[in-house]
């Protein structure tokens, strides 16, 4: 009986050599590039097809891709196997240490084989063959690797130097990195290199011994995060606490260039990495002219070209040897000689802040546009804005009421005038779009209150109406006499603070789109120039919150601390004002904070954004709250429309997050202000505070989507 081989797939990558079409939210394991379906569930099935042996194969994925790997390994039958979600990713030394952790905790020290999950390889027997072929080598300890013969010089692969030939097994010399075309040319002449096919055969134990070796503190770091690791029917979870702390590397740097008597078998199945565009043309279906033509395209006069439409149409004449790939929101044209320097323009597009790199527009991904609207028209019109227009208001005392019970009775908490001014707000938001409820006489209601109620005995507010007065009190009590930006409290002290100039910059907006007076933008331009200065760290791309009085953030903990909620509402404010201005640069600081907050703001598990985070993305208050998701809807709307990404799929996406976390389990006109990182409801009141979060968020998805449903 053949002996048992542990599987296990790498499919952590995002491919960027293959962008536009392949990005970090749909990487190119999960596209059919070469037909029969997506590169990784040719995978599982190659691996699920050994003629004869127990092959229970394992999956090791982002948990970001979740739910594009469960749907690739339905009908699969894994043999026991199952997904490993990582967190985030931590390169390839990583996965190998955790597939070997897992096969010595659950089936011993047996044969692990690794493989990448997106190789386009011939045949299931003529693999099986040359796996089988290395197990003896194996057996004893090597680590094997597999090479092909190179059949043409190539830049994109890393070679292998081999020495002597031992029964079809060779000694390895050296690993190469990926040669320049001159040196790719002398390999081929040698005869002596093969491409690496990134294909690992071992034993769990001697892998293990090799990470004491060389790269103890990655061994140590996994074997950490996997025995806290939490399992369930849908797959094993990493803490991403630990397992962000494994240093990040390849297996080739940690391991394989370092160890000696390593082993390779030379492959009898035809191998492609589909690297490249060029490696696309190599193997796809090509015409009478040698062109792969893909699409709703139209191609004249031309030769040897990858020509793929995904959208609109496309037409090209007379192109050569080029690649031309055009998805919904974005065009790449490169010789495809060229085409591996693909990442160079991924680089850069990372760089500036743009999300073509992040978000698929494809139309079979999109969930239609105004999907939401029929739920969200209802909850505004007929069941918050009446509920709020009737149990907040405080007929008594005047006023709103601060909080409500889940009953809906009010309850009796000290009121904050920023809670007044904000009712008022949305109910005159309200009324701008077509409310037809009391909002006159709501608004008259909260003015009076906070006329009556909220002076202060130097001229401001407790928290501010009139606004002649309140810009002079302002300029007299609150504004910093070096000229940098505003103080906390008219005494000035303690730490400075970024969330109110963010407050105060929305103000100084709303009051130049009520006026059109120019000298509101010249407020709001000086909180720019201190958000350019001082609050947006350009390494990182986060927003610094607590600051000491020369704008440094503070030490310890709270010098670090970052809050998602800002970074969206900064994003469309950011938006807001470029748009104003003509300081379109702007545009692409408000895309590098939303990146970041999406990257690493948000909880893994219910897709809502955490309280706050490091500037590393480590979680630093793990309760999700309901506004940051209110405000992200904000952001992707504004971003939506600044000449980035069609953003509609991530809009309906946030609108359903809100729902089904915060709005959908609670009464009606109500919602869970606070939700802890398991999705359970840690709320114990409904604060008035947020219902200008929503009322505004929403409003805008209605303004921005057509009438649908």
């Amino acid at each position: 009986m053949s002996q048992r081989i542990v599987s296990f797939v790498m499919s952590g990558g995002v491919g960027s050599r293959l962008w536009p079409l392949s990005r970090e939210d749909n990487p190119k394991q999960f596209h059919d590039l070469s037909g029969d379906g997506s590169m990784l569930a040719k995978t599982l099935r190659r691996l699920a097809a050994r003629p004869e042996g127990q092959t229970p194969i394992f999956l090791i994925a982002s948990e970001r891709h979740a739910d594009r790997v469960h749907a690739d390994l339905a009908g699969i039958d894994l043999a026991g196997g199952g997904p490993l979600f990582e967190p985030t990713g931590r390169n390839t030394a990583a996965a190998v240490a955790l597939a070997s952790l897992r096969t010595l905790s659950e089936f011993g020290d047996e044969l692990v084989l690794v493989v990448p999950s997106d190789h386009e390889i011939s045949t299931a027997r003529q693999f099986w063959r040359s796996v089988e072929a290395g197990a003896a080598a194996a057996r004893t300890g090597r680590l094997v690797v597999f090479g092909i013969k190179p059949t043409q010089p190539e830049i994109g692969y890393g070679y292998i130097e081999v020495a002597a030939d031992r029964d079809g097994v060779f000694d390895v010399s050296r690993f190469v990195e990926k040669p320049d075309l001159a040196t790719a040319r002398a390999y081929l002449d040698a005869g002596s290199f093969y491409w690496n096919t990134g294909i690992f055969l071992f034993r769990a134990g001697a892998m293990r011994d090799a990470f004491a070796a060389f790269e103890p503190r990655i061994w140590q770091a996994t074997e950490a995060a996997y025995h806290a690791a939490t399992n369930d029917l849908s797959g094993l979870y990493m803490p991403l606490e630990l397992y962000s702390a494994i240093p990040s590397t390849s297996i080739d740097y940690a391991i394989m260039e370092r160890a000696k008597d390593i082993a390779m078998v030379a492959a009898g199945f035809r191998w492609n990495d589909l690297g490249s565009w060029q490696s696309l043309l190599d193997v796809g279906p090509s015409d009478s002219h040698g062109n792969v033509i893909l699409g709703d395209v139209v191609a004249i006069d031309c030769e040897n070209s990858y020509i793929r439409g995904d959208g609109r149409l496309l037409s090209a004449i007379g192109m050569k040897d080029v690649a031309i790939v055009s998805t919904a929101d974005a065009t790449f044209v490169a010789p495809v000689s060229h085409s591996q320097h693909v990442k160079k323009i991924v680089e850069q597009l990372e760089k500036s802040g743009r999300l073509e790199t992040r978000f698929t527009p494809a139309h079979d991904r999109v969930i239609e546009s105004g999907a939401w609207r029929r739920r969200v028209r209802h909850w505004l019109f007929e069941e918050t804005l009446p509920l709020w227009s009737r149990s907040g208001v405080d007929e008594r005392h005047g006023g709103f009421h601060e909080a409500l019970g889940f009953d809906t009775a009010p309850l009796m908490k000290p009121k904050r005038m920023r809670t007044q001014a904000r009712q008022i707000y949305a109910f005159a938001v309200a009324k701008e779009r077509g409310w037809d409820g009391p909002a006159d006489r709501l608004i008259a209601h909260g003015l009076d209150f906070m006329a009556g109620r909220g002076r202060t005995d130097k001229g401001g507010w407790v928290r501010t109406l009139n606004v002649e007065e309140t810009f002079a009190f302002l300029d007299a009590h609150l504004e910093d006499s070096r000229m940098t930006g505003f103080l906390d409290t008219s005494g000035g002290e303690g730490e400075r603070r970024s969330n109110p100039h963010m407050h105060l910059l929305e103000a100084f907006l709303a009051w130049h789109q009520a006026t059109g007076e120019r000298a509101y933008l010249r407020r709001a331009s000086r909180i720019i120039d201190l958000f350019r200065s001082h609050f947006f760290d350009a390494e990182s791309w986060t927003l610094g919150e607590y600051f000491d009085d020369s704008w440094k953030p503070v030490a310890g903990e709270k010098g670090s601390w970052t809050e998602p909620g800002h970074h969206f509402e900064w994003a469309s404010l950011l938006i807001d004002f470029a748009a104003r201005s003509g300081q379109t640069d702007l545009n692409g600081f408000a895309r590098k904070l939303y990146a970041s907050a999406v990257a690493n703001g948000l909880n893994r598990a219910t897709g809502l954004s955490y309280g706050a985070v490091s500037r590393q993305g480590l979680p630093l208050d793990t309760v999700s709250r309901s506004w940051p998701q209110a405000e992200a809807v904000k952001a992707a709307i504004a971003l939506n429309g600044a000449g980035g990404p069609d953003l509609k799929p991530e809009i309906e996406a946030r609108v359903g997050r809100l729902f089904r976390w915060h709005i959908d389990p609670a009464p009606l006109g109500l919602w869970i202000d606070r939700i802890d990182e398991r999705g359970r409801s840690m709320a114990t009141d409904v604060p008035a505070s947020i219902f200008y979060h929503l009322v505004c968020a929403l409003m805008q998805y209605l303004d921005g989507t057509a009438e649908k449903r």
